[in-house]
């Protein structure tokens, strides 16, 4: 069991289902040699029966990366929490904010801040079987439990578990009406709300998520709280990372888009040669031209060609190429 102190500042990458796979983290690594990455959420039962190797396998160079986990039964979490920890993980967090119908059959996700007792104890099993830290991620409350009195109770109740860094998505999860899609932007942020939260709780490391797009947002939210976690953002505009890296982390980051992918090309190729298809991995810097000069062409290449069944490196150059002659117009 490790005793968390208080982190310095911190920039990460939120888990984001069928998104943040292996692929995407190491991709996301080259832009960002510093912030942490997480998961998709894996349930107990697949880790714990599951093929670890597919659900679980990761490149060295994604370190720092956390494992989420998915569950509501102690001694389960407790078991998958070791066996992240001896695959290699860094961080064990805990999902206490995802809204999908699945999740709430499953009794874990939002529909969890319910039952704060539950979450604590949850907390507690993953932290004796461990000595990497443990987080919980949650929102500001669900369905009609979202005044301050409830988000209180929650952060205290959660607190006598030991964890110490909260990771705060700035919505309320309205689990009946709405889709796990609708979940994301519907319910409006309220970033202030986990400001209070981090202010009153100075013992605690709270670290903002929700809504947050651009480098000058998080350095605003680094402000009030301990750490600020991208989520679409990072995703659809991937070079942020880069930028954040720069001016937020005081890291090294790539100079330009075309020196990130000679950086991802020895991957890339390493697994085609695995059998991976080249589609798996090219869908995760779809946006890496966002809002440049042929950033439309580089989409339109990439998804037009990654699926063929000789698709190689090539298709990567291919889309580049487009890119350049756009660019060049442009000029």
């Amino acid at each position: 069991m490790v005793t968390e102190t208080k982190k310095p500042k911190t920039l990460s990458v939120a888990p984001m289902m069928d998104w943040t796979d292996r692929h995407c983290r190491y991709f996301h690594r080259l832009l960002t040699p510093s912030a942490r990455l997480y998961t998709e959420m894996v349930t107990t039962g697949a880790v714990i029966h599951g093929d670890r190797e597919r659900l679980l396998g990761f490149d060295p160079a994604e370190h720092p990366v956390a494992l989420q986990l998915g569950g509501s039964d102690p001694e389960a979490l407790a078991e998958a929490a070791r066996i992240g920890e001896s695959v290699g993980y860094d961080e064990i967090n805990l999902n206490v904010g995802c809204p999908s119908d699945r999740v709430q059959t499953g009794r874990f996700g939002a529909c969890l801040m319910r039952e704060p007792s539950l979450v604590a104890e949850c907390l507690a099993a993953m932290r004796d079987a461990v000595a990497v830290p443990v987080t919980v991620k949650h929102r500001l409350g669900v369905d009609d439990q979202d005044q301050d009195t409830d988000l209180e109770r929650f952060v205290e109740t959660v607190a006598t578990s030991g964890v110490s860094t909260l990771i705060v998505h700035a919505r309320q999860a309205l689990l009946t009406g709405l889709s796990p899609k609708e979940n994301r932007s519907v319910p409006p942020l309220n970033h202030q709300r986990v400001y209070r939260l981090a202010a009153e709780h100075p013992e605690l490391n709270v670290v903002i998520n929700g809504g947050i797009e651009t480098v000058d947002q998080c350095e605003q939210h680094l402000a009030h709280v301990g750490g600020v976690m991208l989520g679409r953002a990072a995703y659809q505009n991937p070079f942020v990372l880069a930028a954040c890296e720069e001016k937020l982390l005081g890291g090294q980051a790539p100079i330009s888009r075309q020196s990130v992918l000679a950086m991802l090309q020895p991957y890339v190729e390493e697994r085609l040669a695995r059998g991976t298809p080249l589609k798996h991995m090219t869908r995760h810097i779809l946006g890496l031209f966002q809002g440049q000069p042929g950033g439309r062409y580089w989409r339109r290449y990439l998804s037009e060609n990654a699926h063929l069944a000789n698709a190689g490196w090539w298709v990567v150059e291919g889309a580049l190429d487009a890119v350049n002659r756009a660019a060049g117009k442009a000029a």
